[in-house]
């Protein structure tokens, strides 16, 4: 039997030197077959993400755009869902609309937002998700929480899409991942970032167990509703090669594994097209993994053979 939910393959772009090459860049990748073309939300190099969406949305005509994942700090959850709203509805209901609970500290010092407590972050992020799908609903909505209140306030434009756009939420940690199970329709599995930095702690815990148990939070926690649920993951590496032995050997040190350890790594493709495409088969069967997102230009290359070969398949 074919497995319930077909692989689909987003890539996550963020810089672009002028208007013309990332319009170019946009429809390169839904050539190529891509469903999504994501931004991230960082301070750093990168375009801002709602308006280089809607430039790729623009220039496409059936590639999804979206934000993986937007920082729910970063801005209150009002001006969040007016924005999200207007994109998608210019782009004719093609958002996904990703949003965390923010990680990386160099973004909360360089900015002098307060990086507070992941417990208090992840408060915050729950009564934000309430209240975008609040503003997403026909008609006035009003909450009060902790962190947020918002009075009789009708949420236009409406998006296009309905009830909302997609919401993904991705984490490392069990508190996201449950939250995620029950209120999200993508589940981003993820190694978590503890100290607020890539480091070494951070990609083991994306370790295949460590997968295992992560995958187990979020079924216990979305109960009926998890067969509705899209499991994404995103990679770190993609190496199409003949020696797989061989890059696995010279890789592995940089994540803190063995080589035996970075093959089963389930965000890591290295090998032949045949071997990776093999391995993402298995890995769906063992995770549910069918959204496979790649970083950056030359991955988005690198990846097109297996792309071809497994989407929507």
């Amino acid at each position: 039997m074919p497995h319930p939910r077909p692989f689909r393959f987003g890539v996550q772009l963020s810089h672009a030197a002028s208007s013309a090459a990332w319009t170019d860049l946009a429809r390169e990748a839904e050539s190529l077959g891509y469903s999504t073309l994501f931004l991230p939300d960082h301070f750093g190099d990168q375009l801002a993400p709602g308006p280089a969406l809607t430039a790729a949305a623009a220039a496409t005509s059936g590639l999804r755009v979206g934000t993986l994942v937007l920082d729910n700090d970063y801005k209150h959850p009002v001006v969040t869902a007016k924005e999200m709203a207007t994109i998608d509805l210019l782009s004719s209901g093609r958002l996904e609309l990703g949003i965390g609970a923010g990680w990386m500290a160099s973004d909360y010092e360089q900015s002098g937002i307060a990086m507070d407590a992941a417990a208090t972050r992840v408060d915050r992020l729950e009564e934000g998700l309430t209240v975008l799908k609040g503003l997403f609903a026909p008609g006035p909505f009003s909450f009060e929480g902790a962190h947020y209140r918002v009075t009789d306030l009708d949420g236009l434009p409406a998006p296009a899409q309905s009830p909302h756009p997609p919401f993904i939420i991705g984490g490392g940690g069990p508190r996201v991942l449950a939250l995620a199970g029950r209120e999200a329709d993508i589940v981003g599995i993820n190694p978590a970032i503890r100290s607020g930095r890539v480091d070494g702690d951070a990609a083991r815990d994306g370790s295949a167990a460590v997968t295992d148990r992560k995958l187990g939070w979020v079924r216990e926690a979305a109960g009926e509703r998890y067969d509705d649920l899209e499991i994404q993951m995103l990679l770190f590496a993609c190496v199409v090669t003949d020696d797989r032995a061989g890059v696995l050997e010279g890789m592995a040190p940089m994540f803190g594994l063995t080589p035996d350890e970075l093959a089963d790594y389930p965000h890591s493709w290295v090998g032949s097209i045949d071997q990776i495409a093999d391995d993402l088969v298995a890995r769906r069967a063992r995770w549910d993994t069918s959204y496979l997102v790649v970083q950056g230009v030359d991955a988005m290359r690198e990846a097109a053979p297996i792309v071809a070969r497994l989407a929507d398949t």
